[in-house]
């Protein structure tokens, strides 16, 4: 039974993947990416220009569970970028480049220092809830979705991956995304929430709104991707607090072909990428399927 998957053009070993802002910002940050087992690298948000973040604290554990951040795309700029991939290339581990920009010709930038780096595809983010004029703020407008989108996918050869998160407009966002050249799309980011320490009665974090991650937002992930699935049929990469084979599956029974864990990392991460693959695994043979691939989107078939 094959947990092979093909997403965007890539042909992966297996599903699961990291999730952008996971490490990925320096050449030591792959190696231990890589180390953890996924089938495929991605790395930070990169900017044309180095970003500092806000000031700490950036990220709360929060006790209704899940995590609360807001680092602000901290990242050292596009000159990192063919460092991040020749580092991948020794693991034998395909690298996709997250980019970020607040405009055509900033995603455009990055975008062509990935390729001509040899990167494998890009992932655009278009879906960052904490930073102005960054991310959700673009994803948000499918009319800027699909110029964003097409400025980058008539400029660079490599696949091109559009992250979409929470929106009222999310599945119009996705369709302008596909019609503007997306290979795939990711689905989804963090969600814009916020916690107030009941003992200051301040903001915890700096940046007073931050995106939230982990179990908490699965629900509403498996919602979008599912929504998405529904009215496309893309292909998809789920994302949103994803920490075990069955989470994982609800991804692809909804609609997803490869699904990216976060927050779930943070703690023994190597544990938490071989479960869910040998999970998944188990899970495909109860169904008495020859290949994942056969699970994706089963739900809608049922």
């Amino acid at each position: 039974m094959s947990l092979a998957v093909d997403i965007a053009g890539l042909r992966l070993k297996h599903p699961v993947m990291n999730a952008s802002g996971i490490l990925g910002s320096y050449r030591e940050h792959i190696a231990r990416l890589a180390s953890y087992g996924v089938s495929a690298v991605v790395t930070k948000t990169i900017t044309p220009k180095p970003r500092e973040g806000y000031n700490p604290p950036i990220i709360v554990e929060l006790p209704t569970g899940g995590l609360l951040n807001a680092v602000g795309l901290e990242n050292p700029g596009k000159d990192i970028v063919e460092e991040l991939v020749s580092e991948a290339k020794k693991f034998r581990i395909p690298i996709i480049v997250s980019v970020g920009g607040r405009n055509e010709e900033e995603f455009v930038e990055v975008a062509v220092k990935a390729d001509t780096s040899n990167a494998d595809a890009v992932e655009l983010n278009l879906s960052c809830p904490h930073a102005k004029g960054y991310g959700i703020e673009i994803g948000s407008d499918p009319h800027i979705v699909y110029n964003v989108v097409k400025a980058v996918s008539s400029t660079v050869k490599i696949p091109v991956i559009a992250k979409l998160g929470l929106c009222d407009k999310v599945v119009d966002s996705a369709i302008k995304a596909l019609e503007a050249g997306a290979r795939a799309l990711t689905l989804i980011n963090t969600v814009k929430a916020m916690y107030i320490d009941v003992y200051t009665a301040k903001p915890f974090l700096t940046n007073i709104f931050g995106g939230l991650s982990g179990p908490p937002i699965h629900p509403i992930a498996v919602r979008v991707v599912y929504e998405v699935y529904r009215e496309t049929k893309a292909e998809i990469i789920g994302c949103g607090g994803i920490y075990d084979w069955a989470t994982a599956a609800e991804m692809i029974l909804a609609g997803a072909r490869a699904v990216q864990v976060g927050t779930a990392l943070m703690k023994n991460p190597r544990e938490v990428v071989e479960n869910i693959v040998k999970g998944l695994r188990l899970w495909i043979e109860m169904l008495s399927l020859q290949s994942i691939e056969q699970a994706v989107g089963l739900a809608h078939k049922l």
